[in-house]
């Protein structure tokens, strides 16, 4: 006979609120929907359509770099050169557009992925960390670009470049659908692909992975011309939609700005997991919120220390959840 104190205890609902699992899993989705509902009651004409698209076109390229990022971070990584790899697709592509959009694009895209190859292999090959390895183009990618550009802004003219950044299909602006397809095609990637788990493994514990034959550096290379790869993508929406290339100003901070969003939506800077939704989130929950303060007159400076603190927070969650 089973006695009332051998039954199991029901879980009680605030106790989660005191969990630091819940908060980095379900935080920044919270932090968001809390966001939205201080808009939707204290700032106004901001929950309406035009806005809520002008926020989505804005945030489209940071998602694309922090989903690179996102993959990096989760082999215990980290790539300082995305915003420098930005301003160095931005620089080739009014450069070659004379040979018409395709050709162009590739190269832009070819520049981005050789990038990350030199990252990755400074960090899988020849064993330097990550934030020293990447920190080399950080500086010298974006002097590169100024290079190419003879330090000028570039007016882009092409239709069908200008059409990235302002057209759009079943009334969704085309970067936004871009943005979010690539959200789907990694999160595809991390959970149901071979290279995915192997990403995951190699950031839980490299050398275990190592020891049990995954080809860690094939790994780790691939990982970083991926984000070298999307880097250059936002690189081109961005010129798209600004409708020049300004290799001196684009792109700066944002691998901050991408960094900020994986950490807070729940990916650990330690590696071994990759929270695709949650990066995603937390570049909105960015957007939103610098959005949201300059609606009410804030300067951008207070938007910086709010990031800041957020960032704070994240961290401290994620190692309070370490330490139980």
């Amino acid at each position: 006979m089973t006695t009332q104190a051998t039954l199991p205890r029901p879980a009680k609902p605030l106790a989660r609120l005191r969990d630091p699992a819940w908060y980095q899993t379900y935080g920044v989705y919270a932090a968001v929907a809390a966001l939205l509902l201080f808009n939707a009651l204290f700032t106004e004409h901001f929950m309406t359509a035009d806005n809520l698209r002008t926020q989505l076109v804005q945030v489209a390229p940071i998602v694309i770099v922090a989903l690179g990022m996102a993959l990096v971070i989760g082999t215990e990584g980290i790539d300082l050169s995305v915003g420098s790899t930005m301003a160095l697709a931005a620089a080739l592509l009014p450069l070659y557009l004379g040979y018409g959009l395709i050709p162009a694009l590739l190269i832009a895209l070819l520049a981005g992925a050789v990038v990350g190859a030199i990252n990755g292999t400074l960090v899988s090959l020849v064993g330097l960390q990550p934030i020293v390895a990447t920190l080399a183009l950080f500086v010298g990618g974006r002097g590169l670009a100024l290079v190419m550009a003879d330090g000028q802004l570039k007016q882009i003219v092409n239709p069908d470049i200008l059409a990235l950044g302002t057209g759009s299909f079943l009334g969704i602006p085309l970067v936004v659908l871009i943005a979010g397809v690539l959200a789907l095609a990694v999160a595809f990637l991390v959970q149901r692909t071979t290279f995915g788990r192997q990403i995951v493994a190699i950031g839980g514990n490299r050398a275990a992975a190592g020891l049990s034959g995954l080809p860690v550096r094939r790994v780790l290379t691939g990982v970083y011309i991926l984000c070298g790869t999307m880097a250059a993508l936002a690189g081109i929406l961005a010129t798209a939609r600004l409708t020049a290339s300004d290799p001196s100003s684009l792109g700066t901070l944002m691998e901050l700005s991408a960094i900020t969003a994986v950490v807070v939506g729940g990916t650990p800077l330690n590696g071994g997991s990759i929270r695709v939704l949650g990066t995603v989130a937390g570049a909105l929950l960015m957007q939103l919120l610098r959005a949201t303060l300059v609606k009410h007159d804030l300067p951008d400076s207070t938007a910086q220390i709010a990031q800041a603190a957020i960032i704070i927070a994240a961290v401290y969650i994620a190692r309070e959840r370490r330490s139980r």
